[in-house]
């Protein structure tokens, strides 16, 4: 049977100490993102962005319709990545997010359960704990050597790191090490994991760790953007063949003749081979 592996662990570390890592590396992740988001002024960008979004509306947006946009938002770039169109690089994303929030969870759960009588209910932490570190094996290590763009687009070797890379090499470092360390019991495989965790959840502000948090709020806008009219400030795309966009533009027939034809799938006639 699969055992809580921060059960032995608490022979060495007393639980409460082990809690309180757990509740400092919260309020570092909480820190970090509060100072990126002043750092960058991400606030002052949405909420300036969306005031000038507002001037350029042709239809109002109700309520409701703001709260389907915010659920299909969740739906499909939260929940499904969506907007990944390379197929593989979707499926790469999910096993590291979904894997990344089963490991942090049950992390918890465990050592929160500290001291714990071993049953059914522990087991099935421990699998789940187990279950999502190697989620975010096969997915890091999937984009890491396969699909990441430098590698494959721009020829850089796979060992060129850069601090752009501080989330991914920290989080790939944690899961990995602490599957060493539960599978077997290595003092070297725990300080790593100990190490790298650490430097995870207090370097949001130089990774990408609040990155996660943003593209919720960017994706919303834009499609409310989409449905009031405002485009985003992008121009309208018009059917060339309408009588009134051939008024307004009258020399289309001059170089389109009078049926301008279909100008086919452009960039999008190939799949994406990266990001």
């Amino acid at each position: 049977m699969i055992a809580n592996p921060f059960a032995e662990l608490s022979a060495l570390i007393p639980p409460a100490v082990m809690q309180g890592y757990v509740v400092l590396m919260v309020l570092l992740v909480i820190g970090g993102t509060l100072l990126d988001i002043l750092h960058k002024k991400s606030a002052k960008y949405f909420f300036e962005k969306g005031q000038s979004l507002k001037k350029l509306a042709t239809r109002e947006v109700s309520g409701g319709q703001k709260i389907g946009i915010a659920l299909g938002t969740i739906a499909n770039e939260v929940l499904a990545s969506g907007e990944f169109e390379n197929p593989d690089r979707r499926k790469s994303h999910l096993l590291i997010s979904y894997g990344f929030v089963i490991f942090v969870v049950t992390t918890a759960l465990q050592i929160f359960a500290l001291p714990l009588a071993e049953g059914e209910g522990s087991a099935f932490l421990a699998l789940l704990w187990h279950l999502g570190a190697l989620m975010v094996c096969i997915g890091g290590y999937w984009f890491w050597f396969k699909i990441r763009v430098d590698v494959r687009s721009e020829g850089h070797e796979w060992y060129d790191v850069h601090l752009s890379d501080l989330f991914i090499v920290s989080l790939l470092l944690t899961v990995t090490f602490a599957l060493v360390w539960s599978l077997f019991n290595s003092t070297i495989a725990l300080v790593v994991f100990i190490g790298a965790a650490t430097t995870l959840f207090s370097t949001v502000f130089w990774s990408k760790f609040a990155h996660m948090f943003y593209k919720p709020a960017a994706a919303f806008q834009k499609k409310v953007a989409k449905a009031d009219g405002s485009r985003d400030k992008l121009p309208d795309m018009p059917a060339l063949t309408d009588p009134s966009v051939k008024q307004r533009y009258p020399d289309i027939p001059e170089y389109m003749g009078e049926t301008p034809p279909y100008m086919g799938l452009g960039i999008k006639r190939d799949a994406p081979s990266h990001y």
